[in-house]
């Protein structure tokens, strides 16, 4: 697809997308008994794209499709993965769809799609129905659709799938069929899906991480089931929003003093593009501890958090932690309208519990 103004980043396309446009081509040489060089399909947002077709074969009864998909500039570790559908036969009118090999199952509820039906999501299976509907025409037999991966299921292991309780392989996903480069809206995505899992799992609170080593340690002091876990990232805000949208009213967050800074100072989404790390808080919380004229004017020359707490007294550390976490946990409660119980955490690179808002 070509770039839409020169310097900008090339869009892609999900696999739901491509999954859709590999049904047509293959409904159409199942029609046709002729190969299918390529198709065009309709995304969501009305606008029609040409996929190319690598591979095409068919015979009376089925036909068997690809599409290589492309993710544009967007660092997906789907790009280049094969998208497969087959289209064959059946007895029965209508279109049934299947997840071949690649594709994974869903094993545990909270997500759109119900346990035990592969893991193509609700968008694609409309796009995959309403393609392989154009291609049949006025032709009145079924016929079954299965979507496959080769590959899916080690890439799946790069992904979020597994905490999902999606196995065997990748989602297909999308909503518009269209990659944007550099979107975060796939991982953004995937956190009000792991609080639905949480709620539809029995878990009476969710505990939060803001990073793999913090999740680690959470995970070590709590006797929870897996599900309870989600990893947020940068996304703390999108994790609150979606315990007041499943009601969900108990979250643990756990965080470094970085992120614990960004929190107290309200900014709950903590990537480095939207909050930086607050000096002035910190000292603040310092100075309000007893800190020196001549420390707080030292610890406010610095500017990392790691640079703060190697300036800050041990003896001062505890105590420090302890109000640093207290009002990390009152911004995000204020943030969730007051309608979720937060205490945070706040830890160090070894998982040592530096301070907790409920001490």
């Amino acid at each position: 697809m070509p770039r839409p103004d020169r310097g900008q980043l090339k869009r892609g396309f999900t696999t739901g997308a491509c999954a859709a446009a590999a049904a047509k081509a293959a409904a159409e040489a199942l029609i046709k008994q002729s190969a299918v060089p390529s198709v065009v399909i309709t995304m969501t947002t009305g606008e029609n794209v040409t996929f190319t077709i690598s591979e095409c074969r068919f015979t009376g009864a089925e036909a068997v499709c690809a599409v290589i998909k492309d993710a544009g500039d967007d660092p997906d570790i789907t790009h280049g993965a094969t998208i497969v559908a087959t289209v064959e036969w059946r007895d029965r009118p209508g279109i049934e769809l299947k997840g071949g090999d690649g594709v994974g199952t869903v094993t545990r509820p909270g997500l759109e799609i119900p346990v035990g039906e592969p893991a193509i999501n609700p968008v694609p299976r409309r796009m995959i129905r309403d393609e392989v509907s154009k291609a049949l025409g006025p032709e009145t037999r079924g016929v079954t659709v299965t979507v496959s991966v080769p590959g899916g299921e080690a890439l799946a292991r790069r992904t979020l799938n597994p905490r999902l309780g999606i196995v065997g392989g990748l989602s297909i996903l999308g909503t518009t069929g269209i990659v944007i480069p550099y979107s975060l809206d796939a991982y953004k995505a995937s956190i009000p899906q792991s609080v639905s899992i949480a709620k539809a799992c029995g878990c009476t609170k969710v505990v939060a991480s803001t990073g793999r080593r913090t999740e680690k340690y959470a995970q070590s002091a709590n006797n929870l089931g897996e599900e309870c876990f989600i990893l947020v990232g940068d996304f703390m805000d999108e994790a609150l929003k979606a315990c007041v949208e499943k009601e969900v009213f108990e979250a643990e967050i756990w965080c470094m003093v970085g992120k614990a800074s960004k929190l107290a100072a309200g900014e709950i989404n903590t990537h480095f593009t939207k909050s930086d790390i607050n000096i002035t808080l910190l000292v603040g919380i310092a100075a309000g501890l007893g800190a020196s004229d001549v420390l707080q004017t030292e610890l406010a020359t610095t500017v990392m958090a790691n640079e703060f707490m190697s300036v800050l007294p041990i003896e001062m550390v505890p105590e420090f932690c302890r109000h640093l976490s207290q009002i990390a946990a009152a911004r995000c409660s204020e943030f969730a309208g007051c309608r979720v119980k937060v205490v945070c955490i706040v830890c160090d690179y070894e998982g040592k519990i530096l301070g907790r808002s409920d001490d």
